[in-house]
């Protein structure tokens, strides 16, 4: 499983802290969330006959159940006491018919509703990811995504006996207590009345239990999750846990994580373990108050052996559905505290988001303008910290190629970040061919603009399918002459199995300048009219740098480009370059203006570019 959502600040937003996902909260204690099982009703109409089959299959299980008991009272007084074999054979074959339709009522019944249950998790989960999906990078920024995989499978899965236990199963169960009532008050009110003495005892056994239990089980939701996330963060971080030697450190920070789990489980199901065997005590109970108060009763004339054996027949079956409620008050804890987890990730809404009134982009010619942009990360409590961009105003032409470059920090990856539309703007407009880029389809805006970061994702799939992946219906042929303009053919022709090699997770079958190129062929094929390039060259050998420039010449060619770059080889030839400081162009021209103006750009290129450049050199040096 590969946890990788967010990985470059792993469950740390701008505020450094965790946060979880907003949404509506119940009272503790409550046994039933109406939100909750609204929604899960919303995605159960589609299987509107199944659960009417189930229904009417719990019907018949409830009769079968009232029916049995009645049965054994009319054998004992009708044809046993009397010796009528001819009427005990007739109503031994009834009970077995009564029996064996109970069992496939019970069966049925179960089988549906597994059946329903596993197709709606399904589009559940499907939902889930899609909405994922869907949002905005500032959601992942500050979710950890071993948190975020949790809601996904553990709580989703809870839901499973929401709807496999659910309501069908409550209401079977309610059927079942009120009919025997009613059959045993038919029978004798007084022996009723005497084995329900233990009813105010089992209602405050629940009263008590239900106060603890709701929050008990949103503690192990909680904690659960908590394990999922430090588990990816430890598999996510695993080389800098060995590079430092921190293994045992982080195997601390686990193992705290998971006592805490563990503890919140054994909470929970204490809890569950003192009520389930108290309803049994009263189970006990009443059968005693039966059979002592019911025998004095046969001995004295006043009730027959018949209704004494119906009694106790139906006393068992009266706490058998008191048991099973009690169970499913516990898987009913559990079911809603994930469901209230999953409903609120459900719930969250992307903080980029296509409006309404949205238009397709058409093909655009590549200019960019930034008109008085500022942008802040958070805009709520944080808002008197200062903005990451502060009234930024630029111009790119079609086709013409901009560096960023500036200290780090300055705000260079967000000006790209906006460009692509993975944030909003806080003031100001960003605008591609004059269309403001919040009135298009972020996917018409993102299939005419690419960004290639500095350690492109490539997924665990073939290398085809990886360049492949902007644009899906591309040829073989294409594939492969997108490679050759990334100069990535070369060395994809060389492994064993070409094209068809498979990428493991996270690339480490590949170089980091192997990736790079893949990642640019990937650009190549998608054919944007707009190429951000974020630290493309950064982290490789002087030879590597040879074959992406070369690349890059090719997909550049024709193109608009923003480039971000530490590498002077890199922006030398850039049309234009904008120097940033603390969110603001504090200088702009081409690279000789530049250095003619002896501002901060010939600061950084002293400092900064010519040592890059010497240690370039002496790379070289030793390869020769």
């Amino acid at each position: 499983m590969t946890f990788s959502i967010g990985t470059s600040n792993l469950g740390m937003g701008p505020r450094g802290a965790l946060e979880d996902f907003g949404g509506k909260d119940v009272k503790d204690g409550a046994f039933i969330n109406p939100h909750v099982v609204r929604r899960m009703l919303d995605y159960l109409r589609p299987y509107r006959l199944q659960m009417a089959s189930a229904f009417l299959l719990m019907l018949l299980e409830t009769s079968m159940t009232l029916l049995t008991p009645y049965l054994f009272k009319v054998a004992v007084d009708s044809y046993i006491a009397s010796g009528n074999a001819a009427g005990l054979n007739r109503i031994a074959l009834a009970l077995a018919g009564s029996f064996i339709t109970l069992y496939l009522a019970i069966a049925g019944e179960r089988y549906l509703l597994a059946w329903v249950s596993q197709h709606v998790l399904a589009n559940l989960r499907s939902d889930l990811f899609r909405h994922l999906q869907r949002q905005s990078l500032s959601f992942h920024d500050s979710r950890i995504a071993g948190v975020t995989v949790s809601r996904v499978i553990n709580d989703v899965a809870e839901i499973n006996e929401l709807l496999s236990q659910g309501v069908i199963t409550l209401i079977g169960d309610m059927l079942t207590l009120v009919g025997i009532i009613i059959v045993m008050f038919g029978m004798n009110p007084r022996l009723a009345l005497l084995t329900f003495t233990v009813l105010p005892l089992m209602f405050l056994a629940t009263y008590l239990f239900s106060r603890q239990a709701r929050s008990a089980f949103r503690e192990t939701r909680s904690r659960v999750a908590a394990v999922v996330g430090n588990l990816a963060e430890g598999i996510n971080g695993i080389r800098a846990i060995q590079a430092f030697a921190q293994e045992e450190t982080s195997g601390e920070r686990f193992t705290n994580v998971n006592e805490a789990n563990r503890n919140a489980y054994i909470n929970a199901m204490t809890l569950s373990y003192i009520f389930l065997p108290s309803i049994e005590f009263l189970s006990i109970l009443s059968t005693v108050i039966v059979l002592f108060f019911g025998g004095l009763a046969v001995g004295a004339g006043q009730v027959s052996l018949g209704v004494l054996v119906a009694f106790l027949s139906y006393v068992t079956r009266f706490f058998q559905p008191v048991q099973e409620l009690s169970r499913l008050y516990t898987t009913m804890q559990s079911a809603m505290a994930g469901g209230e987890q999953v409903l609120k990730l459900l719930d969250t809404p992307p903080s980029v988001a296509d409006l309404p009134d949205a238009i397709e982009l058409p093909p655009v010619r590549g200019e960019v303008r930034f008109e008085q942009v500022s942008f802040r990360y958070r805009s709520d409590e944080e808002s008197s910290a200062p903005p990451v961009l502060q009234n930024i105003n630029l111009r790119i032409e079609p086709g013409q190629t901009v560096a960023l470059v500036g200290p780090t920090g300055a705000g260079k990856t967000t000006i790209a970040n906006l460009v692509a539309r993975f944030y909003d703007v806080s003031a100001g407009r960003v605008l591609v061919d004059g269309i403001d880029v919040r009135g298009v389809t972020q996917e018409s805006l993102r299939k005419q603009v690419r960004v290639v970061t500095q350690d492109p994702f490539l997924f665990s799939r073939t290398i085809a399918e990886n360049i492949r992946f902007g644009r899906l219906e591309a040829s073989d042929a294409e594939v492969e002459q997108a490679a050759r303009q990334a100069n990535a053919h070369t060395f994809i022709a060389a492994l064993p199995h070409g094209y068809q090699t498979r990428i493991l997770e996270g690339g480490v079958n590949l170089s980091v300048g192997q990736r790079q190129l893949i990642a640019i062929a990937r650009a190549i094929l998608a054919d944007p009219r707009i190429l951000i390039l974020d630290e493309a060259t950064a982290n490789i050998d002087t030879v590597t740098e040879g074959l992406i420039q070369g690349a890059l010449e090719n997909v550049l060619r024709g193109r608009t480009a923003i480039v971000i770059a530490h590498r002077l080889s890199t922006i030398r030839q850039a049309d234009c370059i904008y120097v940033l400081e603390e969110g603001q162009i504090v200088e702009q021209g081409t690279h000789a203006e530049l250095l003619e103006q002896g501002g901060l750009y010939r600061e950084l290129h002293e400092r900064l570019f010519i040592e890059t450049e010497a240690g370039s050199e002496s790379v070289d040096r030793q390869d020769v």
